[in-house]
This record gives structure tokens, sequence and C-alpha cells, in this order.
């Protein structure tokens, strides 16, 4: 009988730290600090560099399977230098860094225990997640790794190429998600990242219970570390039924979002990895997504595809060195601060922090902008960033702001405004263009 209630309080026990499991995740206090940082640096790299096409997806496309999987074996970026990646990121005003450690194709950038697929096999030899995790420590900037759910180099994953979902019957998930756990646990335990960026969530072989799994494995080697919503079947919410912490809109800005964290990937260019000659946006761009993402309540994940030879494009780098230079002067606007109250639109967004609502103007349709009144709040004071004065009309359902003929920044201007009140607590308020 003793043994018998002995093994019924142990089974009990058991239930209780399983559904204890269950609910694990990522403390409040941890998510704030993510979300304050506003501003951080993706990037894609990897030996198909080398050819210029687009990482993991010109795999069986533009790039021969059997060529592309030997790429490694000449991969040599010798311009590689942590510390000016680092240095590039911090002085775009960038907060975080998110290096792809491995992407769809299976290759590491890291020299991995778990398979021969790596960095130490190739001529370059060096360990370029872990320099790049010394690098961020040294320079103050968090640092963060990209890791696939697929893996189409993998034999135990059972779909080898992205255009044809034929299962291999061979394929062992079970063997795979071993393989996976024990690349996680070394990762988290050598370079500790702040957040693990997960994608490749499509396929059939992965389901949402392997998500969850897989979740639970990475909260039991470090509670803390972050982990995005692409680890389940990707939602446009976070709930019950969804894997992970934050939102992911990609190549596109999330809606204004109070209640859910997210953040928005998006390229500097178009193509993720490295492609010779490629569009690259304005500075206007660069800086008015930035801004319609914060004001949106959302980071910006912005990513940047180093060269063949591990070198950052000399015209990518003083993009990112310009947008540095407007959040010098208007950075109290971005970090730490909430969306709204004004939902942004094509002419405005805004911010808030304390009793301050920070206004970002972006095109100048006449001498008056016209947004609605907030009830009950009173603006004390307004001023451009810059220092000039702001004239404000209130009536009973607008503000008029009076407008210069040339705005004091040709990318985004800031506009001040002071109340009589905590900014923070005022609901979102629907706006027109």
């Amino acid at each position: 009988m003793m043994k018998k209630k002995a093994g019924l309080m142990m089974a009990l026990v058991l239930s209780i730290c399983a559904v204890f499991a269950q609910e694990v995740k990522t403390p409040k206090v941890v998510m704030d600090q993510f979300m304050d940082k506003r501003f951080g640096m993706f990037i894609h790299f990897g030996p198909v560099t080398q050819r210029g096409t687009e990482i993991g997806w010109s795999r069986n496309k533009e790039v021969a399977q059997a060529d592309y999987d030997n790429l490694y074996h000449e991969f040599d970026p010798r311009l590689f230098n942590a510390d000016t990646w680092v240095k590039t990121a911090k002085d775009a005003g960038m907060k975080y860094l998110t290096i792809t450690a491995k992407h769809h194709d299976g290759f590491c950038l890291w020299p991995t225990a778990y398979s021969d697929y790596n960095i130490s096999n190739s001529p370059f030899k060096r360990d370029i997640v872990g320099e790049l995790a010394q690098a961020c420590k040294k320079q103050g900037v968090t640092f963060c790794i990209y890791f696939t759910v697929l893996d189409w180099h993998d034999p135990d994953y059972p779909i080898h190429n992205p255009y044809d979902s034929t299962k291999n019957v061979k394929g062992d998930m079970t063997a795979f998600k071993t393989r996976m756990k024990n690349e996680l646990k070394e990762v988290i335990t050598k370079y500790k990242p702040f957040m693990l960026w997960f994608d490749g969530y499509w396929e059939k072989p992965w389901t949402k219970e392997d998500g969850k799994e897989i979740y639970q494995f990475i909260k039991s080697v470090d509670a803390n570390v972050i982990v995005n919503n692409r680890l389940g079947k990707i939602s446009e919410k976070l709930n019950e039924e969804s894997v992970g912490d934050f939102l992911t809109p990609e190549q596109r800005i999330g809606e204004i979002n109070m209640n859910e964290p997210w953040e928005s990937c998006i390229t500097i260019c178009n193509q993720w990895a490295w492609k010779p000659n490629d569009q690259m946006k304005s500075l206007k761009q660069c800086i008015q997504t930035l801004v319609t993402t914060a004001a949106g309540n959302g980071n910006l994940l912005f990513n940047i595809g180093p060269a063949m030879d591990g070198h950052i494009e000399a015209r990518q780098v003083k993009r990112l060195q310009e947008m540095g230079d407007w959040l010098k002067q208007y950075g109290e606007s971005i970090y730490s601060t909430q969306g709204g109250p004004y939902a942004p639109n094509a002419i405005y967004g805004a911010t808030r922090k304390g009793n301050k609502i920070y206004l970002h103007v972006f095109q100048r349709k006449d001498g008056v902008l016209t947004i609605p009144a907030i009830p009950g709040v009173k603006i004390t004071k307004s001023y451009f960033m810059n220092g000039d004065a702001v004239t404000i009309k209130a009536d009973k359902n607008n503000y008029q702001i009076g407008l210069p003929a040339t705005l004091p920044d040709e990318n985004c201007s800031v506009i001040v405004l002071v109340l009589d009140k905590n900014a923070q607590g005022i609901p979102v308020i629907p706006t027109k263009a």
C-alpha cells in the first residue's frame, strides 16, 4: 500500500512539474528590456554569398544542390571583422544584433560538435558566432542568434528540397530534434544570446507540438532567453495556441499594437543575403520605416548582407551611419518609448514617454498639421526637437499645429508636445492621412 501511495505521489509531482513546464514564459521585465531597444541589426551571411544569391532559397534553384552544398569548401571571408560589424551596428544606433548562426541550408557559422557542416571545416575556420558574441559584449550591443527550424541538408529532416515537399521516408524527426536540442544547448551555453530568432516553421514535418517542446527545452537551459513566434505555426496574435514571446511581421511594418510585443524584420536592400548592386532604400525610407515601427509600438530588426569576403558594403555602412546621425539628435523619441497615442499614417506618427508625446512629421502637406484633440488633456508646451518653437491652436476636436515653410529635418522632423498628465495611459487614437 505504501509503495502504491508513493507511486501515486510521484505521478502527481511529475504531473504538476509537467504543467509548470508548459507554462514557463519569458519574464515581463526581460520582454520590456527587449522592446525598449527598438532598433536592431539582422545579418544574413553564409557560404552562398560567393554566388550572390539568396541564402537557403537559391539551393536547388539558381544554384544546383551539389554546388550549393559544397560552397563551404571555398568559404573564406578574410575581411570579416566582428568588431567592425558590431561598430557599424552601434554607430547606426542599433541596440542589438542577430546573426544567422544556422539558416535553412543547415550550415553552421560556429564549430558545432553535432554536425560536420560547419565553419571549422571551411578554409576560414574561425568561429564567426563566437567572435560576434565577444564583440557585442565588448561594445555594449545585445547579442542574439537566428536559428532554423527546418534543415534541408540534415539527413534526418524529411524534406531536402524547398521546391519539392515530397518527404524522405528515411527521415527521423526524433533524431532531428535531438540534434537540434544539442545544437541549441551548445549555442545558449557557449554564446549566451539574449534572444533566439527562429524561422522555417511552415513545412509539414514540423508541428506546433514540436515547437512547444523546443520552447520548453530552451527555457530549461535558460529561462530568460527570448524566443520569437516562429517555433510553432505562426499566427497574427499571441495566444494559447501560439509558441513564442513576440510577433514577427516580415518585410512590412506591423499595425499599432499596445498589447503584444512585436518586431518587424525588413531588409535595407531587396535580398536578405548579399547581392551585387542590389537596390538600397533611401535614407528617408530607412528613417521613416524605423519611426513608423516605433510609432506602432514595435521594434525594427533591419537586415544587411555582408559581401562574400566578409566586409559590409561602404554604401550600406554610410546609410546606417546616416540613420545613427539622425538618432543622435532624435533618439529620445525612439528608445524606451511607447507607440501612440496617435496611430501612425503617411503624414505623421507618434511615440510617447512620461508626459511627452513625440510627433514625427514625415511630410508637409501645407502650413498646418491637424491632429485629433485629446479629451481632458492640456498641452503645456510645444517645440521642435531642434529647439524651434511650435504654435498650436486648439478647439474641441482638433489641434492645429503651425508648420514652417521648410521642416527642420527633410527625412523626419520631431515635435514635442508636453502634457499636463502622463501620456502613456491615453488610449490609441485613430488618424487619417
